[in-house]
């Protein structure tokens, strides 16, 4: 009788606990993801990230989702090998479209080389969380084009409308316009497919977003599996850039985690706040794929710089969309 009294109070404890939680604390859940793809869908956060693993296991998403930043909530399994005949291994770093009332879920698959079947691949479902089934039944963009390996893929929406794509890895990075269905890529004005945007320090992880009218294009830096993984910036008035490095705004914290990188942006209209949503190393670790999602808040200068970002155990408060 005594012992299920004290298991009572435990539980109603751990209740009250949960439900004055103040930040969602660092990571924002358990398990190693990685890449994470922050983006808001209507009210709701959501977070699409990485199952980091060895590459022949890596072969599953999960996504979260999120009403206020802090209570996060798991959707196992929205896609998988079973949906996507020509995956062999190797599934990461997916990027989520809303259009048209149906979802989009780009990823990269098989680390793909000259002469293998590979690249970025689409896959679309009626809601968020899936289940998602694979678009085309072969890759969007499977050939290595300006140097860049077909990985790590932004969808990106301009002002006009107009959704364009940039990705790549091996240090080069490519923009190319996607069609209305998202089923393949257009020509440019100028007749080609292909444009090379860049930057000094790029590696990979590209992601883009507009504020008070200027491009703000972000990347990772340095190699992936080790502690001087990071973030740098450019701002340009154009999607097409040039894009000049103004500087790093993410990177390892001797008392935090090492590793910091590829990473998105969410924007709340509503607080105006801005979040940066990326991975890290806990200290102490060197396993290769001990990589966990973080969210923390991101600041700009009056000029619009943005600020370095300061990476913490607590996470981010509440704020609702």
């Amino acid at each position: 009788m005594k012992k299920n009294l004290l298991l009572a109070v435990v539980a109603l404890f751990i209740s009250a606990m949960a439900y004055g939680q103040k930040t969602a604390g660092n990571p924002i859940a358990e398990g190693d993801y990685a890449d994470p793809e922050g983006v808001v869908f209507g009210k709701t956060y959501w977070i699409y990230p990485t199952w980091s693993d060895r590459f022949e296991n890596q072969l599953h998403f999960d996504c979260f989702s999120s009403k206020d930043l802090v209570k996060w909530k798991k959707h196992e399994r929205i896609i998988d090998k079973s949906a996507i005949s020509w995956l062999r291994l190797a599934l990461w770093a997916p990027a989520a479209v809303e259009k048209d009332g149906k979802y989009y879920l780009f990823f990269g698959a098989n680390d793909v080389h000259p002469g293998e079947v590979g690249g970025i691949g689409v896959a679309v479902a009626d809601k968020p969380q899936g289940p998602y089934k694979d678009l085309l039944g072969k890759p969007l963009i499977n050939d290595i084009v300006n140097g860049a390996q077909p990985i790590d893929q932004f969808v990106f929406k301009d002002k006009d409308g107009t959704y364009y794509m940039y990705y790549g890895g091996w240090g080069h990075c490519n923009i190319v316009k996607m069609a209305d269905d998202f089923k393949s890529i257009v020509p440019f004005p100028d007749g080609t497919m292909y444009k090379e945007v860049t930057p000094k320090g790029y590696v990979e992880g590209p992601f883009m977003f507009i504020r008070d009218g200027k491009y703000y294009f972000m990347w990772s830096e340095g190699g992936w599996g080790g502690p001087h993984y990071r973030v740098a910036y450019a701002i340009a008035d154009s999607p097409f850039g040039p894009f000049e490095r103004k500087g790093v705004i993410l990177q390892q914290d001797p008392e935090v985690a090492t590793g910091a990188g590829h990473h998105s942006v969410m924007h709340n209209p509503k607080s105006d706040k801005y979040y940066i949503v990326y991975h890290r190393r806990p200290l102490g670790s060197n396993k290769r794929d001990n990589r966990v999602t973080c969210i923390d808040e991101m600041h700009f200068a009056p000029n619009g710089d943005i600020l370095p970002v300061k990476m913490t155990f607590e996470g981010v408060k509440k704020d609702k969309l």
